[in-house]
């Protein structure tokens, strides 16, 4: 099985919007909150993205946004859970951020699931709450001497 990571195109939302809403945690409470326009303004307008292909199909995408300092979606289809895939996203897309500020980056997951054990394990540090969900934290220096 070849996995191939690359930049997100605008071409790409529509396996982006299907990976988004195939998810089992985290999932959004209407798929209308996130639209195609959305879409386009955080991959291009706010920040970027990247996307994993497996035989041409999107298996899984991060989006982080430069204007909020925001992880802004990562996520994978389930069917492609656990090979790695997640990790690969997250690392790139870290340190292209901080290639780009060195201002903390946050996020926000649902208490009580594999997103929040996958950043814990990551060296996120809990910073309060955001609505529902956990704040999470990354600082340059962290991110830098993990890697």
């Amino acid at each position: 099985m070849k996995t191939a990571i690359r930049e997100a195109r605008p071409e790409d939302i529509s396996q982006i919007q299907i990976v988004r809403n195939s998810v089992k945690e985290n999932m959004l409470s209407d798929p209308a909150l996130v639209t195609e326009a959305d879409c386009k303004e955080f991959l291009f307008e706010r920040g970027k993205g990247w996307v994993c292909e497996i035989e041409s199909k999107i298996v899984g995408f991060s989006i982080v946004d430069l204007k909020e300092n925001n992880i802004w979606a990562l996520f994978m289809h389930p069917d492609f859970e656990n090979l790695g895939i997640g990790r690969k996203l997250h690392d790139i897309m870290l340190d292209w951020y901080f290639e780009q500020t060195q201002n903390n980056v946050w996020l926000g997951t649902d208490p009580g699931t594999r997103a929040e054990t996958f950043y814990r394990k990551s060296g996120w540090q809990e910073a309060g709450t955001h609505g529902n969900e956990i704040k999470f934290e990354m600082t340059f220096n962290n991110w830098k001497n993990r890697r």
